[in-house]
């Protein structure tokens, strides 16, 4: 298996050509990715993430042929959704979730790609009901084991998935993670190894209604490791979009403890 080349610094897309050459960019890596393992680029599936992204190059970037956005913070994503309605972009919140925020991830997002508790499963199918209407969601697992990321430790999940069952409005489609943030490859690679790994154990003999199709693993520094590991949706922000000035952990909480 070869190693991914180092990718070349993010640049920042303000027009429409921008946008293309960098979508482009990534789209070449991502298959180059899945043809050294020998995968069908066809399986993976491109989540560009527009977290912190202003509207107006929001809105240059569905220009360039976008149709699918990924938003960490629910208040950012539904003041995006509300403000870009006319675009009719599918949006995706990717990042933790309060339970008082669930009326609103109810109202507008088409996918939900951290659940990691079954207090939150019941009050997300809960609002979904009052909506008339459904959710693709996600199962979060802390693959890295530390202590502050969100997730479901790796063993919790087959219970999990079993006591998700009562909460129709859910499509559980499949499993999430975040690599531990290092410069250690191989410590990343494990992360997704433990993520596919878990899939492959639990696909068989999951209740019925529930998928494991998706793995969601890989961001912008990694997703090519994850992609030779079995990811079938990588989350791509900087390299899409260029660099963020705001630090991962703004939108990344520092504990569990504070949700």
């Amino acid at each position: 298996m070869s190693t991914p080349e180092v990718p070349t610094p993010y640049v920042t897309a303000t027009t429409v050509s921008d946008f293309q050459a960098n979508i482009s960019a990534v789209r070449e890596r991502i298959a180059a990715a899945a043809r050294s393992v020998d995968r069908d680029p066809a399986e993976v599936s491109l989540l560009p993430v527009s977290k912190t992204v202003s509207e107006e190059r929001i809105r240059t970037a569905v220009a360039a042929g976008l149709t699918r956005l990924g938003e960490n913070k629910v208040q950012e994503a539904e003041r995006k959704a509300t403000n870009l309605a006319d675009l009719g972009v599918e949006w995706v919140v990717i990042g933790h979730l309060q339970r008082n925020k669930a009326k609103d991830v109810a109202r507008f997002a088409t996918e939900f790609q951290a659940l990691d508790s079954l207090r939150l499963a019941e009050t997300l199918d809960r609002r979904l009901q009052l909506e008339g209407r459904g959710l693709d969601v996600l199962v979060q697992v802390n693959t890295s084991a530390e202590p502050q990321k969100y997730g479901l430790a790796p063993e919790e999940v087959a219970d999990f998935l079993n006591k998700l069952t009562p909460y129709q409005s859910l499509r559980v489609k499949g499993l999430m993670t975040l690599a531990e943030f290092t410069s250690d490859t191989e410590r990343v690679r494990e992360c997704f190894i433990t993520l596919r790994t878990l899939r492959d154990q639990l696909r068989d003999n999951v209740p019925a209604g529930i998928e494991l199709s998706e793995l969601s693993m890989g961001m912008s520094g990694d997703y090519e490791l994850a992609i030779q590991e079995g990811a079938t949706i990588v989350r791509v922000g900087q390299a899409i979009f260029g660099p963020r000035s705001t630090p991962d952990s703004f939108y990344w909480p520092d504990s569990p403890s504070s949700s």
